[in-house]
């Protein structure tokens, strides 16, 4: 398997982060020096202006962030069963995919941000925290609100099936 370009890994962690990046952080992520991944930026965010997406790659401040165009906000909010920001469900969705994380890994891979997105996902009873047995974080796992909500079954071992049969 090849390694995706610089711009593709640039996109996909601008993705994850959820909020905007610096320069520095983004080279750091990405491996790469800071003059390759201005290009790779300048790269990125001239393919996004020149194709119909919804999204687009927006600079402020000198940080960089990939978000909705203006406009596309109504529709997606119609969409969502559940009123939360596009940052915290990229939150709830790092924690779907690990199924089971430690709140510290999330802050890590989300940003210091990840912290009010887990206290509105437990205050909406999406997420439950528990403290780790050994260690000073918490783990971080689904509720059965968030099985009910998004229609995703919980991953049952084999055991469990059979019990339940």
């Amino acid at each position: 398997m090849t390694t995706p370009s610089l711009p593709n890994r640039l996109e996909a962690i601008l993705y994850l982060k959820g909020r905007p990046v610096s320069i520095g952080e983004l080279a750091e992520l990405a491996d790469a020096d800071r003059r390759t991944v201005e290009e790779a930026l300048v790269a990125l965010t001239a393919s996004y202006a020149q194709r119909d997406s919804a999204l687009e790659v927006v600079e402020q401040s000198g940080r960089y962030g990939l978000q909705l165009r203006p406009g596309m906000g109504d529709l997606v909010k119609d969409l969502l069963p559940v009123n939360l920001s596009t940052a915290t469900l990229r939150t709830l969705a790092t924690i779907a995919l690990k199924k089971r994380i430690l709140q510290s890994d999330l802050v890590d891979l989300r940003g210091s941000g990840a912290y009010d997105h887990i206290k509105e996902l437990m205050a909406q009873d999406f997420i439950e925290r528990r403290r780790q047995s050994e260690g000073r974080s918490y783990w971080l796992s689904l509720t059965e609100k968030f099985h009910r909500t998004f229609s995703v079954l919980p991953d049952l071992g084999a055991t469990d099936l059979t019990e339940a049969a």
